[in-house]
């Protein structure tokens, strides 16, 4: 069975984006810059609904040329081209960059491939996270907390009908204070 990740940047107070859909609070350190680049590419299968994908999409499949890009940024570029991606919108009509695109329900297709792909997936986008969350479906939670409190926004847990029981596997700072925090679901 493929283990499902839910790894967002998060804001102290708990937001994936500050209102506006600003990112602008999580600019990462080359350290951090790596780890991500090093979780993409140990990535089997990223999951990512339509705003997530649209971000991606629209820097990372050329951002290996343009002036100025560092080896950190050429690297996470390949590797996010080559990782295989799964798009969940219904609202989006193609996918490229070795993506497919689901317009059905959500929660079945991820199931379907946590029991059947068997390689370590991503799951990202708030809104796809949080339905995947609902569900049951994520065994561990990335959480990368950056030491700004944005006040509102896009926040990276949601509602929950029942507790969630987590056991603590790794902690890491980066500079800046930026605190990483894995989490492995208890079940």
């Amino acid at each position: 069975m493929g283990k499902l990740t839910f790894a967002m940047n998060v804001s102290l107070d708990g937001y994936v984006a500050a209102p506006g859909d600003d990112l602008g609070w999580g600019v990462p350190s080359d350290e951090q810059f790596q780890w991500w680049s090093d979780r993409v590419g140990a990535t089997g299968l990223a999951l990512y609904g339509r705003r997530l994908w649209e971000a991606m999409s629209s820097h990372w499949p050329t951002a290996d040329q343009e002036p100025g890009a560092t080896p950190a940024q050429i690297e996470f570029a390949r590797r996010w081209r080559d990782m295989p991606k799964v798009v969940f919108s219904s609202t989006t009509s193609a996918v490229d960059w070795n993506a497919r695109l689901v317009t059905g329900d959500a929660v079945t297709e991820i199931a379907r491939l946590r029991t059947e792909d068997g390689r370590p997936m991503d799951v990202g986008g708030a809104a796809l996270a949080a339905a995947a969350m609902r569900a049951g479906l994520i065994d561990e939670y990335a959480i990368v907390t950056h030491p700004v409190l944005v006040g509102g926004g896009t926040p990276f847990f949601t509602a929950l009908d029942s507790w969630v029981n987590l056991n603590l596997v790794e902690t890491c700072t980066f500079p800046g204070g930026v605190l990483l925090t894995r989490y492995e679901t208890r079940r």
